[in-house]
């Protein structure tokens, strides 16, 4: 029996995926659940199992090709017995981050799956997607519009923006869509010479990564905030303390999770921080969501500590360890990317001094870490002033103007460096020990 392998749906927003490696070769065997392919997505790469066991037949879904979900991308002949979800069967989306399949007696005799429609091509043979066809038939544009319209995406696909720009610059003198904003094309790469040059196209992350920074530059009033921390108490007892909490927890302490604690005790003080602007209206978010900035490969993703406002140190320690872990492995879900309130970028991982980090948009406010380094400072004592070896870190505070005002983001900043250099890390971790 033969199975279709069709592009899955990783979200409730996502529509479409792109195909970055086949992980089999056709006429190879897999097993039920074993890796068949690896996807990105605008929010996530993630690697993808095999729903049945079997050998694949045909691959369809070419690499670096963006695909709209329910597209067949494989074929697997399989003798398993599988039960196609109801919901399958009828059209319908298959569950978040899977492969669904529909039997087929062969390749060439497969009936549409009800509820569906086959691609339609015109002339210049481009494939549309049902959603921007859709679009095209509520707003009365003809298939020769369609193919006037250029494409933003790969290859020259048109995408959903590229027809509502269209459909807004519609009997502007023609105006073409301009590229989506992030990725404005400058001519150079036709005018340079191949000989001195390389031109790499970039991947579907660092896509996604270069038009969500220029959103965030377009879309917030950045201002920094910088101060300094003491950070002696605390690398102290971590260089005291890491292994046996390794041991006992299967993970390392480390300052992150220090510094995660301290930016959510701030927090409970200025709720206006974790917030997010809707146009002239505030979004104040009831939950405490922090993200945490982790480097992927060639690209960077921010994952929460999920409702830390409810969290011991252990409990955010345990679920920073979890995060990075599934990053680092690309595990990572859409829905564990999803929701951050606020987020924590470190710098000094690289060594660092500081760095002045850009909003992660929704939020207003993002930290950025510098490296610890041991320095001379002058403290006050009984006696006077002491020049003392310490070991000091740079924090940055990036916050949007908009919303959060100078004195805001400058006592939040300082209610950060209050609760590093006053944290008690044994009581913190009382029991964890």
């Amino acid at each position: 029996m033969i199975f279709d392998i069709v592009m899955p749906k990783m979200g409730e927003s996502l529509t479409e995926g792109t195909v970055l490696e086949w992980k089999k070769k056709v006429g190879e065997s897999i097993d039920k659940d074993e890796t068949l392919l690896e996807i990105a997505t605008d929010k996530v790469d993630a690697e993808i199992p095999s729903p049945v066991s079997g050998t694949l037949v045909e691959i369809i879904g070419e690499v670096n090709q963006t695909y709209d979900i329910d597209t067949v991308i494989a074929r697997v002949e399989t003798s398993d017995s599988v039960e196609i979800p109801a919901k399958v069967a009828s059209g319908s989306q298959s569950p978040e981050g899977t492969l669904h399949a529909t039997s087929r007696q062969s390749p060439q005799s497969a009936p549409q799956r009800p509820g569906t429609q086959a691609p339609v091509t015109f002339d210049d043979n481009r494939v549309y997607s049902p959603l921007v066809r859709s679009i095209a038939a509520q707003e009365g544009i003809t298939p020769a519009e369609l193919q006037q319209i250029p494409g933003s995406g790969f290859r020259g696909r048109v995408s959903k923006k590229d027809v509502l720009f269209y459909l807004e610059t519609r009997g502007s003198g023609g105006k073409k869509p301009s590229p989506i904003s992030g990725l404005e094309e400058t001519g150079l790469a036709d005018r340079v010479s191949p000989e001195d040059v390389e031109i790499i196209d970039m991947d579907s992350m660092r896509k996604s990564i270069a038009k969500h920074m220029r959103k965030s530059v377009d879309t917030s009033a950045h201002v920094y905030s910088v101060s300094e921390a003491d950070m002696t108490k605390i690398m102290t007892f971590i260089s005291e303390n890491n292994e046996q909490f390794k041991t006992k927890h299967g993970h390392s302490l480390t300052v992150t999770h220090f510094i995660t604690k301290a930016v959510r005790d701030a927090l409970l003080n200025f709720p206006m921080i974790n917030a997010s602007l809707d146009g002239t209206r505030i979004i104040r978010h009831k939950h405490l969501n922090i993200g945490i900035a982790v480097a992927v490969g060639d690209g960077l993703v921010v994952p929460p500590v999920r409702n830390a406002e409810k969290k011991s140190l252990k409990e955010i320690s345990d679920d920073i360890s979890n995060i990075v872990s599934k990053a680092r492995v690309k595990k990572l879900t859409l829905d564990d990317l999803e929701g951050a309130t606020f987020a924590i970028t470190n710098f000094g991982v690289f060594g660092n001094l500081a760095g002045y980090p850009i909003i992660n948009q929704p939020n207003v406010a993002i930290l950025g870490v510098g490296v610890i380094k041991k320095r001379p400072v002058v403290v006050e004592t009984k006696a006077g002033d002491e020049i003392v070896i310490r070991q000091m870190c740079v924090f940055t505070l990036g916050f949007d103007h908009r919303l959060v005002d100078g004195a805001m983001g400058g006592q939040f900043i300082e209610e950060i460096m209050k609760n590093l250099e006053s944290v008690d890390p044994q009581k913190e971790l009382a029991g964890a020990l």
